[in-house]
């Protein structure tokens, strides 16, 4: 089974401006975790630290392991994979090369977790040779969570996976996330798009103004 990712107290500054305060949340393998507040709340703020890309105060666990010291680099070895606002994907590199980039070094190994990625979006298969900038941003969206799918991690972070894509696009988006927490990753999602929330979550953080705090 998957780690569980594990928020105890956690403060994330930039400089002299602290943007969560004593934040704490557990994100549970099998389950789908929205964390949601309005643009600024903090959100993205909170994933940044628990991939260890924002300053930060308090505990980060995944399982009984204590990530809260380490590089971002040991974060994600250790489990932990982050899919950031606006997609980022390589956009000079194929569909297929933006996948195995994160595959494992073993040739089988990646061949597998690359049709499990392209099962999961089989709107990418026909693209496959094509350079993600020429992918829409739906699309580059679904790529973007397929390369983190390479590393088959235990805990799949994602800020605001939904921002600026079309309605159909955001259901292909709501079933791939159900089909992850399924295999028994745990998932935590930063969204303003409370409705997209209230369809895929099995629990609901609400946090303001840096405060998680009760629905």
């Amino acid at each position: 089974m998957s780690a569980a990712l594990q928020i105890d107290k956690l403060t994330v500054r930039h400089g002299a401006v602290v943007a969560v305060t004593d934040a704490s949340l557990i994100a549970a393998p099998g389950a789908i975790t929205c964390l949601v507040g309005v643009n600024g709340a903090g959100k993205s703020s909170l994933l940044r630290a628990v991939v260890g890309l924002a300053s930060s105060e308090g505990n980060i666990s995944l399982g009984a392991q204590d990530i809260s010291r380490m590089s971002t680099e040991a974060r994600i070895r250790a489990g932990l994979a982050y899919v950031p606002e606006g997609r980022r994907v390589f956009p000079g590199l194929t569909v297929g090369e933006n996948l195995l980039v994160s595959g494992p070094s073993n040739a089988r190994a990646r061949r597998q977790r690359l049709d499990d990625a392209l099962d999961l979006f089989p709107h990418l298969k026909p693209r496959i040779h094509d350079r993600a900038w020429q992918l829409s941003g739906g699309q580059q969206q679904m790529l973007a969570i397929g390369r983190a799918l390479m590393a088959r991690p235990d805990v799949y972070l994602l800020d605001e996976p939904t921002l600026g894509l079309a309605p159909q696009i955001i259901d292909d988006v709501a079933a791939s996330l159900r089909q992850l927490s399924a295999s028994g990753a745990a998932i935590l999602v930063a969204e303003q798009n409370a409705g997209f929330a209230e369809r895929i979550a099995d629990e609901t953080i609400l946090i303001r103004t840096g405060r998680i705090s009760n629905p």
